[in-house]
């Protein structure tokens, strides 16, 4: 049985923690993709009308069953078509992604003593032949072109009308999902062509690569947009898509729906950092939902050439050019550094999150490149209490981690909806007690 998946049809990722220091705390841990189901990855290089898109997926199932089918603005040529790496976009998730850092209270007498002294901080799809192409032209359906590109064969359709394009692709072994209709005609009328790919297993074969390489196309329209509207047709739930945008300018945001920042550089508990994919996923959650399921969220925004702290390496100038980012040179002057390139890339990185379905998010995604390059990141803190032996009375130091902590409940339960009294239960309070705070009733203090 074929597949139809949209655009948004994506790469879950796996990758290694690793840490490492910057100046705003130790990274520790990261929330990248793995953390949401069918979470689906697009990455978008823009500049003025051109557009490069590159298109993960996470198709599980046999490779002979694969196919995308996924609505474009223009006719596309071979040499707009390209295989990529799924690692770079790996990386580019890595390096993105919200993040839990780390501070460590110094010792409280040093910090006494300093400031005393300073008192005296399927099957192969066949190329398109005479006879597929008359029998696409009884429908109305017009092959524009047909290709093979690594491992996949590629068809380029119009259509005049979208029953006969849909009794077609049904006709070619296409499982079309119910209600297409409405949504295809729609696209057919702003003159869109549709880009098909299948997979070509003897290609594959061949070329020896155990899992679906992303697909990637380059081409030129005033229309900035991503179509994900077939791909709620036949989904099972609420979906995760993840757009990576590439441009010059600066921030990307969408025109239609709300771009709206996570809360960030929020302190959090200690045991979070043992907690931090439940803990991201249960905000995300409570965001969405105060959202009324109808915002498209910003994880982070920065210039690729740097990071603070650094989740990953920024990419290299070479994996910036695999990504499309056609304006910068390819050679790597990363040098393997563990922070940052020598010098600026002149791309700026925009990751927007978005939780959709058919309900919540009637119309395509629509873009908009801005001027803004403030930088932002979801950053998360954890700040952890001296726990060394110390010269001096540390008691006024221990109510003060004591407030510290009761702060970071109450903010983790306001970011989550967890309940407060089962977060009190699982932080260390310094001292051994927490302090009461205001308004607690009495009662809740007699039994412990």
């Amino acid at each position: 049985m074929k597949i139809l998946i949209s655009i948004a049809a994506a790469l879950l990722t796996i990758v290694v923690t690793t840490s490492a220091q910057a100046f705003c705390g130790f990274y520790v841990a990261r929330a990248d993709t793995s953390l949401f189901n069918r979470a689906s990855q697009v990455v978008l290089v823009r500049d003025e009308n051109r557009t490069v898109i590159t298109m993960a997926n996470d198709f599980e199932g046999k490779v002979a069953d694969f196919a995308v089918v996924v609505p474009v603005p223009t006719m596309i040529e071979r040499e707009q078509i390209n295989v990529g790496d799924r690692a770079v976009v790996q990386h580019l998730d890595a390096y993105t992604s919200p993040r839990l850092v780390e501070y460590h209270d110094p010792d409280p007498c040093v910090l006494y003593e300093r400031s005393e002294r300073m008192s005296s901080d399927g099957a192969a799809f066949p190329k398109a032949n005479a006879e597929m192409k008359r029998g696409a032209r009884s429908q109305g359906v017009t092959i524009e072109a047909s290709y093979t590109v690594g491992e996949y064969d590629i068809l380029i359709l119009s259509a005049a009308e979208s029953d006969g394009l849909i009794r077609w692709l049904n006709d070619n072994g296409y499982r079309v999902p119910r209600g297409a209709k409405g949504v295809v005609s729609s696209y057919l009328k702003q003159d869109m062509r549709f880009f098909v790919a299948k997979v070509n297993v003897e290609e594959q074969s061949k070329l020896g690569y155990q899992y679906l390489r992303p697909l990637q196309v380059a081409y030129e329209s005033n229309k900035f947009m991503l179509p994900i509207r077939l791909g709620t047709l036949n989904a099972r739930g609420k979906q995760e898509l993840y757009v990576y945008a590439l441009t010059r300018t600066g921030r990307v945001e969408t025109t239609n729906y709300r771009t709206v920042k996570l809360p960030t550089n929020t302190e959090v508990p200690e045991f979070v950092q043992e907690e931090f994919a439940d803990f991201y996923r249960a905000m995300f959650d409570k965001q969405t939902r105060a959202e009324n399921e109808r915002a498209v969220f910003l994880e982070y925004a920065w210039d690729m050439a740097w990071c603070d702290p650094c989740a990953a390496d920024p990419l290299s100038a070479k994996e910036l050019r695999q990504l499309g980012v056609f304006w910068i040179a390819g050679n790597n002057r990363n040098n393997g550094s563990k922070i940052a390139p020598a010098a600026a890339q002149n791309v700026f990185v925009t990751r927007l999150h978005v939780r959709y379905d058919r309900e919540h998010f009637p119309e395509d995604l629509v873009f908009q490149e801005t001027g803004d390059r403030q930088n932002y990141q979801g950053r998360y803190v954890i700040r952890h209490p001296w726990k060394g032996a110390s010269s001096c009375d540390v008691t006024q130091y221990e109510a003060s981690v004591r407030e510290r902590q009761e702060r970071e409940a109450q903010q983790l339960a306001n970011l989550t909806g967890w309940d407060i009294d089962e977060i009190r239960a699982k932080i260390n309070f310094a001292g051994g007690e927490r302090p009461v705070p205001e308004n607690e009733p009495w009662w809740k203090r007699i039994w412990g």
